[in-house]
Protein backbone atom coordinates (compact mmCIF):
# COMPACT_ATOMS: atom_id res chain seq x y z
CA UNK A 1 0.00 0.00 0.00
CA UNK A 2 1.40 3.39 -0.76
CA UNK A 3 1.40 6.29 2.07
CA UNK A 4 -1.06 7.63 4.37
CA UNK A 5 -2.42 10.79 3.23
CA UNK A 6 -2.96 13.76 5.50
CA UNK A 7 -5.83 16.25 4.83
CA UNK A 8 -5.65 19.29 3.88
CA UNK A 9 -6.40 22.27 6.41
CA UNK A 10 -9.61 23.80 5.45
CA UNK A 11 -10.89 26.91 4.86
CA UNK A 12 -12.61 27.58 8.08
CA UNK A 13 -16.19 27.09 8.35
CA UNK A 14 -18.57 29.87 9.68
CA UNK A 15 -20.15 27.70 12.41
CA UNK A 16 -17.83 24.88 14.20
CA UNK A 17 -19.88 25.22 17.21
CA UNK A 18 -19.78 21.08 17.56
CA UNK A 19 -15.84 20.68 17.48
CA UNK A 20 -14.64 23.37 19.55
CA UNK A 21 -17.19 21.95 22.41
CA UNK A 22 -15.20 18.45 21.73
CA UNK A 23 -12.03 20.75 21.34
CA UNK A 24 -11.24 19.20 18.29
CA UNK A 25 -11.94 18.88 14.09
CA UNK A 26 -12.86 16.03 13.05
CA UNK A 27 -12.17 14.10 9.87
CA UNK A 28 -15.03 12.87 7.57
CA UNK A 29 -14.70 10.74 4.30
CA UNK A 30 -18.06 11.18 1.98
CA UNK A 31 -17.59 8.36 -0.80
CA UNK A 32 -19.10 9.69 -3.76
CA UNK A 33 -20.18 13.18 -4.61
CA UNK A 34 -24.31 12.72 -5.64
CA UNK A 35 -26.63 15.01 -4.22
CA UNK A 36 -26.68 12.98 -0.79
CA UNK A 37 -23.05 13.22 -0.10
CA UNK A 38 -23.05 16.40 -1.32
CA UNK A 39 -25.52 17.45 1.07
CA UNK A 40 -23.66 15.62 4.13
CA UNK A 41 -20.15 16.85 3.14
CA UNK A 42 -21.90 20.31 3.39
CA UNK A 43 -23.19 19.87 7.37
CA UNK A 44 -20.19 18.39 8.44
CA UNK A 45 -17.98 21.02 6.82
CA UNK A 46 -20.22 23.31 8.41
CA UNK A 47 -20.09 21.85 11.97
CA UNK A 48 -16.44 21.95 11.45
CA UNK A 49 -15.19 18.80 10.08
CA UNK A 50 -12.08 18.53 7.90
CA UNK A 51 -14.22 16.58 5.19
CA UNK A 52 -13.11 14.87 1.92
CA UNK A 53 -14.69 13.67 -1.48
CA UNK A 54 -13.58 10.89 -2.59
CA UNK A 55 -15.63 10.51 -6.36
CA UNK A 56 -14.81 7.64 -8.76
CA UNK A 57 -15.93 9.74 -12.16
CA UNK A 58 -14.60 13.10 -13.13
CA UNK A 59 -16.94 15.23 -11.58
CA UNK A 60 -19.72 15.49 -8.88
CA UNK A 61 -23.51 14.60 -9.00
CA UNK A 62 -23.80 11.09 -9.50
CA UNK A 63 -27.58 10.71 -11.13
CA UNK A 64 -28.13 14.61 -11.07
CA UNK A 65 -25.51 14.43 -14.98
CA UNK A 66 -25.98 16.15 -18.04
CA UNK A 67 -25.24 15.06 -21.66
CA UNK A 68 -24.62 17.40 -23.91
CA UNK A 69 -26.40 20.00 -22.10
CA UNK A 70 -29.03 17.87 -21.39
CA UNK A 71 -30.34 16.96 -17.86
CA UNK A 72 -30.53 12.68 -18.39
CA UNK A 73 -30.91 12.00 -14.69
CA UNK A 74 -33.70 13.59 -12.20
CA UNK A 75 -35.42 16.40 -14.30
CA UNK A 76 -38.26 17.23 -11.48
CA UNK A 77 -37.70 19.50 -9.09
CA UNK A 78 -39.96 19.18 -5.71
CA UNK A 79 -39.78 19.63 -1.90
CA UNK A 80 -37.48 23.06 -2.54
CA UNK A 81 -37.96 23.32 1.16
CA UNK A 82 -35.59 20.55 2.37
CA UNK A 83 -32.92 22.63 0.12
CA UNK A 84 -34.07 25.46 1.38
CA UNK A 85 -33.20 23.87 4.65
CA UNK A 86 -29.78 22.73 3.99
CA UNK A 87 -28.78 26.30 3.00
CA UNK A 88 -30.67 28.21 5.37
CA UNK A 89 -28.24 26.00 8.01
CA UNK A 90 -24.99 27.45 5.90
CA UNK A 91 -26.47 30.94 6.63
CA UNK A 92 -27.48 31.17 3.16
CA UNK A 93 -30.22 31.27 0.57
CA UNK A 94 -31.24 28.74 -2.29
CA UNK A 95 -32.62 31.68 -4.37
CA UNK A 96 -28.73 33.45 -4.47
CA UNK A 97 -27.25 30.17 -5.82
CA UNK A 98 -29.72 28.84 -8.27
CA UNK A 99 -32.06 30.70 -10.37
CA UNK A 100 -35.64 29.01 -10.25
CA UNK A 101 -39.06 29.54 -11.36
CA UNK A 102 -42.78 27.78 -10.13
CA UNK A 103 -44.23 25.99 -13.11
CA UNK A 104 -48.02 26.25 -13.47
CA UNK A 105 -48.21 23.59 -15.45
CA UNK A 106 -47.09 20.55 -14.02
CA UNK A 107 -47.28 18.08 -17.00
CA UNK A 108 -49.30 17.41 -20.19
CA UNK A 109 -50.27 13.69 -20.61
CA UNK A 110 -51.28 12.64 -24.20
CA UNK A 111 -53.31 8.89 -24.80
CA UNK A 112 -52.92 7.80 -28.98
CA UNK A 113 -55.70 7.35 -30.56
CA UNK A 114 -57.40 4.10 -30.40
CA UNK A 115 -56.39 4.17 -26.63
CA UNK A 116 -59.70 2.78 -24.63
CA UNK A 117 -61.46 3.05 -27.74
CA UNK A 118 -60.86 6.80 -28.21
CA UNK A 119 -61.85 8.29 -31.67
CA UNK A 120 -59.00 11.40 -31.01
CA UNK A 121 -55.93 11.99 -29.65
CA UNK A 122 -56.36 13.45 -26.19
CA UNK A 123 -54.35 15.26 -23.45
CA UNK A 124 -54.59 16.52 -20.11
CA UNK A 125 -52.67 18.90 -18.45
CA UNK A 126 -52.36 19.35 -14.15
CA UNK A 127 -51.75 22.11 -12.68
CA UNK A 128 -50.11 23.15 -9.44
CA UNK A 129 -53.41 24.82 -8.94
CA UNK A 130 -55.71 22.50 -7.99
CA UNK A 131 -58.81 24.44 -8.80
CA UNK A 132 -57.25 24.95 -12.57
CA UNK A 133 -56.60 21.20 -12.43
CA UNK A 134 -59.87 20.40 -11.26
CA UNK A 135 -61.42 22.41 -14.50
CA UNK A 136 -59.25 20.22 -16.71
CA UNK A 137 -60.15 17.13 -15.57
CA UNK A 138 -63.56 18.30 -16.02
CA UNK A 139 -63.39 18.90 -19.17
CA UNK A 140 -61.55 15.63 -19.80
CA UNK A 141 -63.62 13.35 -18.04
CA UNK A 142 -66.49 14.93 -16.90
CA UNK A 143 -67.80 16.72 -13.96
CA UNK A 144 -67.89 12.91 -11.59
CA UNK A 145 -63.96 12.64 -12.27
CA UNK A 146 -63.47 16.27 -11.47
CA UNK A 147 -64.69 15.69 -7.93
CA UNK A 148 -63.53 12.67 -7.44
CA UNK A 149 -60.36 14.06 -8.14
CA UNK A 150 -60.78 16.73 -5.48
CA UNK A 151 -61.47 13.67 -2.72
CA UNK A 152 -58.40 12.14 -3.76
CA UNK A 153 -56.22 15.37 -3.27
CA UNK A 154 -58.00 15.77 0.25
CA UNK A 155 -56.77 12.00 0.96
CA UNK A 156 -53.14 12.53 -0.69
CA UNK A 157 -52.92 15.86 1.36
CA UNK A 158 -54.00 13.75 4.52
CA UNK A 159 -51.38 11.10 3.94
CA UNK A 160 -48.44 13.56 3.36
CA UNK A 161 -48.85 15.47 6.34
CA UNK A 162 -49.80 12.53 8.71
CA UNK A 163 -46.73 10.47 7.08
CA UNK A 164 -44.13 13.75 6.79
CA UNK A 165 -42.60 14.21 10.41
CA UNK A 166 -42.47 10.63 11.68
CA UNK A 167 -41.48 8.92 8.61
CA UNK A 168 -39.58 10.70 5.77
CA UNK A 169 -38.15 13.19 8.45
CA UNK A 170 -36.99 10.32 10.74
CA UNK A 171 -33.58 8.61 11.04
CA UNK A 172 -34.79 5.11 10.57
CA UNK A 173 -38.66 4.33 10.68
CA UNK A 174 -39.89 0.99 11.72
CA UNK A 175 -43.35 -0.63 12.26
CA UNK A 176 -43.57 -0.37 16.10
CA UNK A 177 -42.35 3.00 16.50
CA UNK A 178 -44.14 4.95 13.39
CA UNK A 179 -47.39 3.36 14.66
CA UNK A 180 -46.85 4.75 18.14
CA UNK A 181 -45.75 8.15 16.16
CA UNK A 182 -48.85 8.55 13.75
CA UNK A 183 -51.19 8.21 17.27
CA UNK A 184 -54.90 7.74 16.66
CA UNK A 185 -55.85 10.07 13.72
CA UNK A 186 -52.79 9.69 12.08
CA UNK A 187 -53.42 5.50 11.87
CA UNK A 188 -57.34 6.45 11.09
CA UNK A 189 -55.90 8.02 7.50
CA UNK A 190 -54.10 5.68 6.84
CA UNK A 191 -56.05 2.92 7.60
CA UNK A 192 -58.39 4.71 5.78
CA UNK A 193 -56.41 3.62 2.16
CA UNK A 194 -57.34 -0.16 2.91
CA UNK A 195 -54.99 -2.54 4.60
CA UNK A 196 -52.01 -3.82 2.42
CA UNK A 197 -53.36 -2.33 -0.29
CA UNK A 198 -51.96 -0.96 -3.72
CA UNK A 199 -51.94 2.27 -5.45
CA UNK A 200 -53.41 0.75 -8.51
CA UNK A 201 -56.49 -0.65 -6.13
CA UNK A 202 -56.97 2.43 -4.29
CA UNK A 203 -56.50 4.64 -7.50
CA UNK A 204 -59.96 2.25 -8.48
CA UNK A 205 -62.00 4.05 -5.41
CA UNK A 206 -61.33 7.12 -6.76
CA UNK A 207 -61.25 7.02 -10.69
CA UNK A 208 -63.67 5.09 -13.44
CA UNK A 209 -61.98 6.60 -15.82
CA UNK A 210 -58.90 4.36 -17.02
CA UNK A 211 -57.15 7.19 -18.37
CA UNK A 212 -57.02 9.04 -14.75
CA UNK A 213 -56.15 5.78 -12.92
CA UNK A 214 -53.27 4.95 -15.58
CA UNK A 215 -52.12 8.57 -14.89
CA UNK A 216 -52.36 9.06 -11.27
CA UNK A 217 -50.72 5.44 -11.46
CA UNK A 218 -47.24 6.61 -12.94
CA UNK A 219 -46.52 8.09 -9.47
CA UNK A 220 -45.28 4.54 -8.43
CA UNK A 221 -42.55 5.01 -10.98
CA UNK A 222 -41.01 7.70 -9.27
CA UNK A 223 -39.86 5.40 -7.29
CA UNK A 224 -39.00 2.83 -9.87
CA UNK A 225 -42.41 0.71 -8.94
CA UNK A 226 -44.99 -0.77 -10.43
CA UNK A 227 -48.57 0.55 -9.57
CA UNK A 228 -49.92 -2.98 -9.24
CA UNK A 229 -47.19 -3.47 -6.44
CA UNK A 230 -46.41 0.35 -4.45
CA UNK A 231 -48.38 0.66 -1.41
CA UNK A 232 -51.24 3.05 -1.57
CA UNK A 233 -49.07 5.88 0.54
CA UNK A 234 -47.53 7.20 -2.68
CA UNK A 235 -50.74 8.78 -3.61
CA UNK A 236 -48.72 11.60 -1.32
CA UNK A 237 -47.05 12.39 -4.74
CA UNK A 238 -50.19 14.60 -5.44
CA UNK A 239 -49.67 16.71 -2.51
CA UNK A 240 -46.19 16.82 -3.17
CA UNK A 241 -46.35 18.41 -6.90
CA UNK A 242 -49.57 20.76 -5.93
CA UNK A 243 -46.41 22.17 -3.14
CA UNK A 244 -44.93 23.18 -6.31
CA UNK A 245 -42.70 22.34 -8.90
CA UNK A 246 -40.20 24.08 -10.52
CA UNK A 247 -37.70 25.12 -13.24
CA UNK A 248 -34.11 25.57 -12.72
CA UNK A 249 -32.12 27.49 -14.83
CA UNK A 250 -29.53 25.94 -16.42
CA UNK A 251 -31.15 22.35 -15.94
CA UNK A 252 -30.53 20.42 -12.30
CA UNK A 253 -27.36 20.16 -12.05
CA UNK A 254 -27.17 23.70 -11.22
CA UNK A 255 -28.32 22.29 -7.75
CA UNK A 256 -25.26 20.08 -8.18
CA UNK A 257 -22.49 23.14 -9.00
CA UNK A 258 -24.27 25.13 -6.19
CA UNK A 259 -23.65 22.74 -3.03
CA UNK A 260 -20.32 21.83 -4.32
CA UNK A 261 -19.31 25.64 -4.82
CA UNK A 262 -20.89 26.42 -1.37
CA UNK A 263 -19.14 22.80 -0.13
CA UNK A 264 -15.45 24.26 -1.30
CA UNK A 265 -16.20 27.35 -0.03
CA UNK A 266 -16.73 25.63 4.20
CA UNK A 267 -13.65 23.82 3.50
CA UNK A 268 -14.27 20.70 1.40
CA UNK A 269 -11.88 19.03 -0.54
CA UNK A 270 -12.97 17.15 -3.57
CA UNK A 271 -10.70 14.43 -4.89
CA UNK A 272 -12.47 13.48 -8.68
CA UNK A 273 -11.17 10.15 -10.41
CA UNK A 274 -10.81 8.52 -7.36
CA UNK A 275 -11.73 4.93 -6.48
CA UNK A 276 -12.01 3.81 -2.98
CA UNK A 277 -11.55 0.04 -2.99
CA UNK A 278 -11.94 -1.05 0.59
CA UNK A 279 -13.62 0.64 4.27
CA UNK A 280 -10.71 0.22 6.88
CA UNK A 281 -11.99 -0.56 10.49
CA UNK A 282 -9.59 -0.09 13.42
CA UNK A 283 -11.38 -1.30 16.99
CA UNK A 284 -14.64 -2.50 15.14
CA UNK A 285 -15.04 1.10 13.86
CA UNK A 286 -14.53 2.92 10.59
CA UNK A 287 -11.45 4.94 10.59
CA UNK A 288 -10.51 5.15 7.07
CA UNK A 289 -10.47 4.20 3.44
CA UNK A 290 -8.26 2.64 0.54
CA UNK A 291 -8.23 3.94 -2.34
CA UNK A 292 -6.56 4.18 -6.11
CA UNK A 293 -6.12 7.76 -7.83
CA UNK A 294 -4.99 6.19 -11.18
CA UNK A 295 -1.19 6.07 -9.92
CA UNK A 296 -1.21 3.93 -6.70
CA UNK A 297 -3.24 2.78 -3.66
CA UNK A 298 -3.71 5.02 -0.96
CA UNK A 299 -5.09 5.56 2.39
CA UNK A 300 -6.81 7.71 4.51
CA UNK A 301 -8.05 8.18 8.16
CA UNK A 302 -11.12 9.30 9.28
CA UNK A 303 -13.59 9.64 12.31
CA UNK A 304 -16.46 8.80 10.16
CA UNK A 305 -16.96 7.55 6.46
CA UNK A 306 -20.80 8.65 4.04
CA UNK A 307 -21.22 6.07 1.97
CA UNK A 308 -22.90 8.17 -1.27
CA UNK A 309 -23.81 4.99 -3.37
CA UNK A 310 -26.12 1.80 -4.06
CA UNK A 311 -26.38 -0.31 -0.78
CA UNK A 312 -26.31 -3.07 -3.84
CA UNK A 313 -22.46 -1.94 -4.10
CA UNK A 314 -21.86 -2.62 -0.62
CA UNK A 315 -23.96 -6.48 -1.52
CA UNK A 316 -21.92 -7.15 -3.75
CA UNK A 317 -18.58 -6.23 -1.83
CA UNK A 318 -16.97 -3.69 -3.91
CA UNK A 319 -15.72 -1.78 -0.68
CA UNK A 320 -14.61 -4.81 0.83
CA UNK A 321 -15.90 -7.37 3.32
CA UNK A 322 -15.60 -4.79 5.92
CA UNK A 323 -18.46 -2.57 4.93
CA UNK A 324 -20.52 -5.82 2.85
CA UNK A 325 -20.88 -6.57 6.63
CA UNK A 326 -22.02 -3.48 7.48
CA UNK A 327 -25.73 -3.84 5.83
CA UNK A 328 -28.10 -6.38 5.74
CA UNK A 329 -26.86 -9.15 2.33
CA UNK A 330 -29.89 -10.71 1.09
CA UNK A 331 -29.38 -13.39 -1.10
CA UNK A 332 -28.31 -12.24 -4.90
CA UNK A 333 -31.41 -13.69 -6.44
CA UNK A 334 -33.68 -11.73 -4.07
CA UNK A 335 -31.69 -8.69 -4.65
CA UNK A 336 -32.16 -9.17 -8.29
CA UNK A 337 -35.91 -10.04 -7.83
CA UNK A 338 -36.35 -6.64 -5.53
CA UNK A 339 -34.54 -4.09 -8.35
CA UNK A 340 -36.68 -0.85 -8.90
CA UNK A 341 -37.10 0.34 -12.34
CA UNK A 342 -34.18 1.36 -14.58
CA UNK A 343 -34.77 3.05 -17.98
CA UNK A 344 -33.06 3.67 -20.93
CA UNK A 345 -32.76 7.14 -22.03
CA UNK A 346 -32.44 9.32 -24.95
CA UNK A 347 -30.22 12.39 -24.69
CA UNK A 348 -30.17 14.63 -27.77
CA UNK A 349 -30.17 18.11 -29.21
CA UNK A 350 -33.52 19.06 -31.88
CA UNK A 351 -35.26 21.25 -33.43
CA UNK A 352 -38.70 20.16 -34.05
CA UNK A 353 -41.01 22.07 -36.77
CA UNK A 354 -44.35 23.84 -35.77
CA UNK A 355 -46.98 23.14 -35.35
CA UNK A 356 -46.89 19.50 -33.72
CA UNK A 357 -47.51 18.20 -30.71
CA UNK A 358 -47.32 20.98 -27.91
CA UNK A 359 -44.56 20.49 -25.67
CA UNK A 360 -44.25 21.77 -22.02
CA UNK A 361 -41.28 20.97 -20.23
CA UNK A 362 -42.69 17.76 -18.79
CA UNK A 363 -44.63 15.28 -21.41
CA UNK A 364 -45.74 11.94 -20.78
CA UNK A 365 -47.20 9.47 -23.80
CA UNK A 366 -49.09 6.72 -22.97
CA UNK A 367 -50.61 3.88 -24.63
CA UNK A 368 -52.96 1.33 -23.49
CA UNK A 369 -52.60 -2.23 -21.80
CA UNK A 370 -50.56 -0.31 -19.23
CA UNK A 371 -49.94 -3.86 -16.68
CA UNK A 372 -48.31 -5.17 -19.90
CA UNK A 373 -45.57 -2.67 -19.48
CA UNK A 374 -44.74 -3.44 -15.94
CA UNK A 375 -45.59 -7.45 -16.60
CA UNK A 376 -42.45 -6.89 -19.37
CA UNK A 377 -40.41 -5.07 -17.41
CA UNK A 378 -40.74 -7.14 -13.97
CA UNK A 379 -42.15 -10.24 -14.65
CA UNK A 380 -40.42 -11.00 -18.19
CA UNK A 381 -37.28 -8.58 -17.45
CA UNK A 382 -37.52 -7.72 -21.51
CA UNK A 383 -37.63 -4.04 -22.59
CA UNK A 384 -41.50 -3.27 -23.09
CA UNK A 385 -43.05 -3.58 -26.20
CA UNK A 386 -45.17 -1.04 -26.06
CA UNK A 387 -44.65 1.36 -22.84
CA UNK A 388 -45.07 5.08 -21.74
CA UNK A 389 -42.37 7.59 -23.14
CA UNK A 390 -41.53 10.09 -20.71
CA UNK A 391 -40.21 13.36 -22.76
CA UNK A 392 -38.64 16.33 -20.97
CA UNK A 393 -38.18 19.25 -23.24
CA UNK A 394 -36.04 21.39 -20.61
CA UNK A 395 -35.84 24.89 -22.42
CA UNK A 396 -39.42 25.06 -22.20
CA UNK A 397 -41.69 26.41 -19.65
CA UNK A 398 -45.27 27.64 -19.34
CA UNK A 399 -45.98 29.07 -22.46
CA UNK A 400 -44.83 25.74 -24.58
CA UNK A 401 -42.47 27.86 -26.60
CA UNK A 402 -39.29 26.41 -27.92
CA UNK A 403 -36.35 28.46 -25.86
CA UNK A 404 -33.99 28.70 -28.98
CA UNK A 405 -33.82 26.30 -31.76
CA UNK A 406 -31.43 23.80 -30.80
CA UNK A 407 -33.58 22.61 -28.05
CA UNK A 408 -32.63 19.85 -25.20
CA UNK A 409 -34.47 16.95 -24.97
CA UNK A 410 -34.32 13.81 -23.21
CA UNK A 411 -36.62 10.97 -23.98
CA UNK A 412 -36.92 7.66 -21.17
CA UNK A 413 -38.63 4.55 -21.32
CA UNK A 414 -38.65 1.65 -18.55
CA UNK A 415 -36.39 -0.80 -18.58
CA UNK A 416 -35.55 -3.90 -16.64
CA UNK A 417 -32.46 -3.86 -13.87
CA UNK A 418 -30.78 -7.29 -14.84
CA UNK A 419 -27.78 -5.33 -16.86
CA UNK A 420 -25.43 -7.75 -14.93
CA UNK A 421 -27.31 -10.82 -15.18
CA UNK A 422 -26.03 -13.52 -17.50
CA UNK A 423 -26.50 -12.66 -21.19
CA UNK A 424 -29.19 -15.70 -21.85
CA UNK A 425 -32.10 -13.36 -19.76
CA UNK A 426 -30.23 -9.90 -20.65
CA UNK A 427 -32.15 -8.13 -23.22
CA UNK A 428 -29.92 -5.11 -24.50
CA UNK A 429 -28.91 -6.53 -27.23
CA UNK A 430 -28.20 -3.45 -30.15
CA UNK A 431 -30.99 -5.00 -31.72
CA UNK A 432 -33.72 -5.09 -29.15
CA UNK A 433 -32.69 -1.24 -28.12
CA UNK A 434 -32.82 -0.52 -31.81
CA UNK A 435 -36.26 -1.99 -31.62
CA UNK A 436 -37.61 -0.50 -28.56
CA UNK A 437 -36.40 3.00 -29.52
CA UNK A 438 -37.78 3.01 -33.12
CA UNK A 439 -40.88 1.63 -31.98
CA UNK A 440 -41.81 3.93 -29.18
CA UNK A 441 -40.63 7.04 -31.32
CA UNK A 442 -43.47 6.21 -34.12
CA UNK A 443 -45.80 6.81 -30.82
CA UNK A 444 -44.86 9.79 -30.58
CA UNK A 445 -45.39 10.12 -34.26
CA UNK A 446 -48.90 9.06 -33.79
CA UNK A 447 -49.14 12.04 -31.32
CA UNK A 448 -47.82 13.98 -34.16
CA UNK A 449 -44.50 14.46 -32.66
CA UNK A 450 -41.32 13.92 -34.73
CA UNK A 451 -37.92 15.10 -33.48
CA UNK A 452 -35.05 15.75 -35.50
CA UNK A 453 -32.27 14.23 -33.82
CA UNK A 454 -29.09 15.82 -33.82
CA UNK A 455 -26.73 12.83 -34.33
CA UNK A 456 -23.47 14.70 -33.14
CA UNK A 457 -25.50 15.55 -29.88
CA UNK A 458 -26.93 12.44 -29.26
CA UNK A 459 -26.54 9.91 -26.16
CA UNK A 460 -28.42 6.66 -25.89
CA UNK A 461 -27.72 5.09 -22.24
CA UNK A 462 -29.31 1.33 -21.63
CA UNK A 463 -29.27 -0.22 -18.04
CA UNK A 464 -26.25 -1.72 -19.17
CA UNK A 465 -24.36 2.09 -18.91
CA UNK A 466 -26.44 2.44 -15.59
CA UNK A 467 -24.80 -0.75 -14.39
CA UNK A 468 -21.24 1.04 -15.02
CA UNK A 469 -21.69 4.44 -13.62
CA UNK A 470 -23.31 2.93 -10.43
CA UNK A 471 -21.77 -0.27 -9.90
CA UNK A 472 -23.87 -3.53 -8.04
CA UNK A 473 -27.33 -2.13 -9.50
CA UNK A 474 -27.65 -3.94 -12.22
CA UNK A 475 -29.01 -0.89 -13.75
CA UNK A 476 -31.56 0.09 -11.27
CA UNK A 477 -32.10 3.67 -10.87
CA UNK A 478 -33.88 3.91 -7.68
CA UNK A 479 -32.56 1.35 -4.83
CA UNK A 480 -35.22 -1.20 -4.20
CA UNK A 481 -38.19 -1.33 -5.72
CA UNK A 482 -40.76 0.54 -3.43
CA UNK A 483 -43.21 -2.64 -3.87
CA UNK A 484 -45.62 -3.88 -0.44
CA UNK A 485 -46.52 -1.97 2.59
CA UNK A 486 -42.96 -3.42 4.49
CA UNK A 487 -41.14 -1.72 2.11
CA UNK A 488 -40.66 1.16 3.84
CA UNK A 489 -39.43 -0.53 6.95
CA UNK A 490 -36.56 -2.25 4.58
CA UNK A 491 -34.39 0.48 3.60
CA UNK A 492 -30.90 0.92 5.58
CA UNK A 493 -31.45 3.70 7.28
CA UNK A 494 -28.31 6.61 7.73
CA UNK A 495 -26.38 4.39 10.38
CA UNK A 496 -25.12 1.08 9.44
CA UNK A 497 -24.00 -1.74 11.70
CA UNK A 498 -20.42 -0.43 11.34
CA UNK A 499 -19.68 1.87 13.51
CA UNK A 500 -18.20 5.02 12.15
CA UNK A 501 -20.04 4.04 8.75
CA UNK A 502 -23.16 6.21 7.33
CA UNK A 503 -25.29 5.45 4.21
CA UNK A 504 -26.70 8.25 2.13
CA UNK A 505 -28.52 8.06 -0.94
CA UNK A 506 -31.72 7.30 -3.30
CA UNK A 507 -31.05 2.95 -2.02
CA UNK A 508 -31.63 4.18 1.55
CA UNK A 509 -34.37 5.95 3.84
CA UNK A 510 -36.28 8.14 3.35
CA UNK A 511 -36.04 7.13 -0.61
CA UNK A 512 -35.18 7.14 -4.16
CA UNK A 513 -35.35 11.59 -5.68
CA UNK A 514 -33.34 14.44 -5.49
CA UNK A 515 -35.26 15.78 -2.16
CA UNK A 516 -35.41 12.88 -0.71
CA UNK A 517 -31.58 11.88 -1.23
CA UNK A 518 -30.60 15.30 0.05
CA UNK A 519 -32.28 15.01 3.23
CA UNK A 520 -30.23 10.97 3.55
CA UNK A 521 -27.48 13.76 3.58
CA UNK A 522 -28.76 15.67 6.57
CA UNK A 523 -29.85 12.71 8.65
CA UNK A 524 -26.62 11.57 8.03
CA UNK A 525 -24.79 14.48 9.28
CA UNK A 526 -27.42 14.26 12.41
CA UNK A 527 -26.45 10.53 13.02
CA UNK A 528 -23.05 11.26 13.30
CA UNK A 529 -23.18 14.56 15.71
CA UNK A 530 -25.66 12.29 17.71
CA UNK A 531 -23.25 9.82 17.60
CA UNK A 532 -20.28 12.01 18.93
CA UNK A 533 -22.61 13.83 21.59
CA UNK A 534 -23.08 10.35 22.98
CA UNK A 535 -19.49 9.62 22.90
CA UNK A 536 -18.59 12.82 24.69
CA UNK A 537 -21.14 12.05 27.43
Amino acid sequence: MGKQVAFEEPTPPRSAAYSSRLGEHKKTIVIGAGIGGLVAALQMAQQGDQVTVLERSGNAGGKLRQLHGVDSGPTVFTMRWILDEIFQSCGERLEDHITIAPLHNLARHSWEQGAYGLENESFLDLYSDRAASVDAIGRFSGAAQARQFNTFCDEAQRVYRTLERPYIRSQKPNFIGLTRALGVQGLQTLAGLGPFASLWKTLGRHFTDPRLRQLFGRYATYCGASPWQAPATLMLIAQVEMDGVWAVDGGMRSIVLALQKLAEARGVKFRFNTHVSNVLVTNSKASGVEFFDGDSYDKLEAHAVVFNGDVGALAEGFLGENARNAITVLPARRRVAQRSLSALTLSFKTSAPAGQFPLVRHNVFFTAGYEREFQDVFSHHRLPRAGTVYVCAQDRCDDAKAQRNNESILLLINAPAVADQPKAINPFSDKEVERCIQQHLQRLEHSGLTLPIDFSQYTITTPIQFNQLYPGTGGALYGQASHGWMNQFQRMGAVSRLPGLYLVGGSVHPGPGVPMAAMSGQLAAEAILASRVSMSR
